[in-house]
């Protein structure tokens, strides 16, 4: 039976995968270029690209958790000050519900930075 590249690419990844246990040294890594028929040339140009790839998905990642983390913080705050705006709101002039205007307001803000961080979110992953 004949395999693609493809597909030989695939196994090997699913090979390794259960084998993930075992770290392996530059000079196995190079013996098993060489079994494969691969120049030292290409897999050291294979190996730069993959730890190009691996910073940018890292940075990606912290940026990611960044953005998270202000999202949270800031819908802390809302649910914080919404809270008192509305027990202020019900003490003071109970007939007229007025904080109903800054609830508005803010949670529109804060849909608005959800969908912001979505959006990049998902733009992230398409790279």
């Amino acid at each position: 039976m004949n395999y693609s590249s493809d597909d030989v690419q695939k196994i090997l990844q699913l090979a390794m995968a259960r084998k993930q246990q075992e770290s392996f040294s530059g000079q196995q890594l190079l013996e098993m270029g060489r079994e494969l028929g691969i120049s030292p040339e290409l897999l050291e140009s294979a190996k730069q690209e993959w730890l190009i790839q691996s910073k940018i998905q890292q940075e990606q990642q912290t940026r990611r958790q960044i953005r998270l983390r202000k999202f949270k913080a800031h819908l802390i705050s809302f649910v914080a000050v919404n809270t008192f705006l509305v027990v202020l709101n019900l003490v003071s002039t109970p007939r007229y519900f007025w904080a109903i205007y800054p609830i508005s307001g803010w949670g529109l803000g804060l849909f608005m930075h959800y969908v912001a961080i979505n959006r990049l979110n998902e733009k992230f992953q398409d790279i």
